[in-house]
Formats: C-alpha cells, sequence, structure tokens
C-alpha cells in the first residue's frame, strides 16, 4: 500500500513538472524579428510587424521601386559626402545605395529631390522631372536634356541653349547640383499640399520649412485588418549624407512608425515633427 502512494505521489510531482500545452506552445512560437539583417533591399530588410501586411503594387511603381531599392551592408555606416562617417550612428537602420556627390549639397530636401528625381529618370518619365528654386525658377529636365542649361541674369535665372541634346546619366548629375543649389525645404513645401493622415500614401512627407528646417519621407507603408497603418521613414541631412531609413526612438529593434504614435508631436531619431507637417508632393500625382 505504502509502495502504491509512493508511486502515486511520484507520478504527481512528474506531471506537475511537466509544461502545459499552452507553455509548450509558447516556447515554440518565436516572434519573427522585423529587421533582417541579411536582407538587400527595403522590402526583404524590414519585414511587416505582426497582424500587418504591405499592400501589393505594380512593377514600375514609385512604391515598388523603393521596395526594391538596394541597401547597403547592415551595419554600415552613414558617410557624409566626402566620405567621413556622420558623427551620430545610432539613428538608422539601413543606408540606401542612392548616389550622393562629393559636395555639401545633397541635404534633407535634395535627398527627397533625388529619389524622386532617380525614379523618373530610370522609367525614363524625362517631363515629370521637374523642380523648383526657393525663388520660383522651375528647373525643367526637359529643357536641359534638349541642351538648355540655367544662368543668372542679375537677380533671377534664366535658360540659355550652349549644348546639344544629351540624356546621359553624367548630364542628368549636373542637372541635380544645380537643383540642389537652388532648392530647399522651402521650395519643397510650395510643391507640396497639407493632407490628413488617412491620405497618406509612399512618397509623401513631413516637412517643416525654413533655414535651417528638416524633412523626412514615408518609404513603406503597412496596414493590419482594422485599417491601422504603420510607415518607414527616411531623411537626408546636414552636412550632405546618405539616405538612410530611420529608427523609431520608441522601438528601436522595429524602425515601423505606427499610426497612434503619430500623435500633435512626434520624435525622429534627430528632429521633432507634428502631424500638422505632414504633407503630399505634387512629383507624386
Amino acid at each position: 500500500m505504502k509502495k502504491n502512494l509512493l508511486m502515486i505521489l511520484m507520478l504527481f510531482i512528474i506531471i506537475g513538472c511537466q509544461p502545459s500545452s499552452s507553455q509548450k506552445k509558447e516556447k515554440v512560437i518565436k516572434e519573427k524579428p522585423v529587421v533582417n539583417i541579411q536582407g538587400k533591399t527595403l522590402q526583404t530588410c524590414v519585414d511587416t510587424p505582426k497582424g500587418y501586411t504591405r499592400k501589393k503594387v505594380k512593377n514600375n511603381t514609385f512604391e515598388s521601386f523603393l521596395r526594391n531599392y538596394k541597401l547597403k551592408k547592415y551595419g554600415e555606416p552613414v558617410l557624409l559626402y566626402d566620405g567621413t562617417k556622420k558623427s551620430n550612428q545610432n539613428a538608422h537602420i539601413a543606408v540606401f545605395k542612392l548616389p550622393i556627390e562629393n559636395e555639401d549639397l545633397q541635404q534633407c530636401a535634395d535627398s527627397v529631390i533625388r529619389i524622386y528625381a532617380e525614379y523618373f529618370y530610370k522609367t525614363k518619365q524625362y517631363s515629370k522631372i521637374s523642380f523648383q528654386f526657393v525663388d520660383g525658377f522651375k528647373a525643367d529636365y526637359q529643357k536641359w536634356l534638349n541642351g538648355y542649361r540655367i544662368k543668372m541674369n542679375g537677380n533671377s535665372f534664366q535658360w540659355v541653349k550652349t549644348k546639344q541634346y544629351d540624356t546621359s546619366y553624367q548630364s542628368f548629375q549636373k542637372y541635380l547640383r544645380i537643383v540642389f543649389a537652388y532648392a530647399s525645404t522651402l521650395s519643397l513645401k510650395e510643391e507640396s499640399k497639407k493632407i490628413d493622415k488617412s491620405k497618406i500614401q509612399v512618397g509623401d512627407i513631413f516637412i517643416k520649412a525654413g533655414s535651417p528646417g528638416h524633412v523626412v519621407m514615408i518609404v513603406d507603408m503597412c496596414q493590419n485588418k482594422d485599417n491601422k497603418k504603420a510607415y518607414l521613414l527616411a531623411q537626408g541631412y546636414m552636412p550632405a549624407q546618405e539616405f538612410h531609413l530611420l529608427k523609431n526612438n520608441l522601438h528601436e529593434s522595429d524602425p515601423w512608425y505606427y499610426e497612434d504614435e503619430i500623435t500633435n508631436s512626434f520624435d525622429t531619431p534627430e528632429y521633432t515633427f507634428s502631424k500638422d507637417d505632414l504633407r503630399h508632393l505634387k512629383y507624386n500625382d
């Protein structure tokens, strides 16, 4: 009898030490990390958070262009225009392989202009490559490729025919250099319109215009079954530096900015914006 009781007691102890089925499940199921350090593009480097999905987009669209844009190897630093490291290396998740010239010109607004210009150039939508200077002058790339160049005449700009027709990338780079020299957050804001976050789309910006001002760009977006959205933000900055994907201060291992986090005032790693700074660029129409 005592032997049987002892066996029963031992059986209870053994059973008590075993995890329940729910405990077993918790051990097996691990949260998938949002950032994949092996990813080589925006889409493969940053997964959607649990419960969220990216919408399907067509090939050759701006959204597709951004999602498939090549990134530097994970962990690579953000470099300045002269090849030196940016002083703050704690603001980014990844660095875009977006070209940058070796002059202190391609700053925050210029980086937004460049990513749009590179897309339109790649897809041969030359008529859409047109950017405004601070004084309102329109720098149309179609004029440029037809051999016209921008000259200063007194206090204003004018087009002067000096070259032959040229769609080469080298000529395109020279065009962008002129744009970067005379565009800024002030002109970028003039080429945009204020929108509500319910209308937000990839390519929109949060911008505070000024000298200096700042701008960050929405480079990807996803949503859950309740239609709540989350966004990825990227920036260039001062001094001129590589375009990079930002961390979110609220959860460093997850770079998505969730819709409910975009309040009257919200922080990016190096700047503070508000929901009223959200604007839609006309380039994205």
